[in-house]
């Protein structure tokens, strides 16, 4: 466990993988409370914007016929990947990012 709290009263490590355990919703929410961890608001910024991503790309994958079922199935997979190794990464106290969403929400949090 991380020795440092976040402005919740929570570990920084744990906030951030609660952050993940609830996509999207953990993200807006640890986004609104959080006031002082970087790490934490990182974490939930990547959150919201790696699955609200996802959920997109799910939504656009039903209008295409015959791959649409395919692709879903694929998104499905990988959205469980990511979230298990986003959510082990986090609450190792790892600084992980994602392609493109992970520099973007670092890029974001570092204007703060």
């Amino acid at each position: 466990m991380s020795p440092f709290k976040s402005s919740t009263g929570i570990p920084e490590n744990l906030a951030a993988t609660l952050c993940y355990l609830f996509p999207m919703v953990g993200g807006i929410l640890f986004l609104s409370l959080e006031k002082r961890s970087r790490y934490v608001m990182f974490h939930a910024l990547q959150s919201l914007l790696a699955f609200t991503t996802l959920a997109l790309a799910h939504l656009l994958s039903g209008a295409v016929p015959v791959i649409g079922i395919l692709a879903a199935a694929l998104l499905a997979l990988l959205g469980i990947l990511m979230w298990l190794i986003l959510m082990f990464h986090a609450i190792q106290g790892r600084w992980f990012k994602l392609p493109w969403i992970g520099y973007f929400a670092e890029k974001q949090i570092a204007r703060m």
